[in-house]
């Protein structure tokens, strides 16, 4: 796979987030364009990491969550954040980031409490499992940028999608 240099890449996706706040000026519209290009693109590298890996089916939403952890985020970010607080019913977890090569180098205006600066992840989480056929909704709970002591996104797996056969062309 080809690598590009992690400074130059952190640093076009903030030069990306700004002038998504400059087009957009509501945070909340901002989180939700990172989110969509984040789906989109997840929804492209799943069959990246699907043909580099090998992997197979997952055995359950925990398995998932490992492979998640382990694989995907090491192969396309180089991290492996750690996964954490399941849910008693197997359907929720947490991916704690010890780092976040997105924000390397960031700081945040005071008043931007609502941006979620790495929303992106979590649109590409949603976009690569529902190629999977894993609805998920995603979100990040806690953010170093906003003074947290770690950064965490909450994964809840929604339902299982159904395999759609294509309509025949009559």
């Amino acid at each position: 796979m080809e690598k590009i240099n992690s400074e130059l890449f952190t640093l076009t996706y903030g030069s990306l987030v700004s002038q998504l706040v400059k087009d957009y000026e509501d945070y909340k519209d901002v989180n939700i364009q990172l989110d969509k290009m984040g789906y989109n693109i997840g929804v492209r590298l799943i069959e990246e990491f699907l043909a580099k890996t090998g992997a197979g089916k997952c055995t359950d939403f925990k398995d998932t969550a490992e492979i998640i952890s382990k694989v995907g985020f090491k192969m396309f970010l180089g991290i492996s954040p750690s996964v954490t607080n399941f849910s008693a019913d197997g359907k929720e977890f947490s991916l704690i980031f010890d780092e976040n090569p997105l924000s390397d180098f960031v700081e945040l205006p005071e008043n931007s409490s609502e941006l979620m600066y790495s929303n992106i992840l979590c649109g590409v989480l949603r976009g690569a499992l529902e190629m999977v056929h894993l609805q998920v909704d995603t979100q990040f709970l806690l953010d170093t940028l906003k003074g947290d002591e770690v950064t965490e996104m909450r994964v809840r797996l929604v339902k299982y999608l159904d395999e759609e056969v294509p309509a025949a062309d009559d």
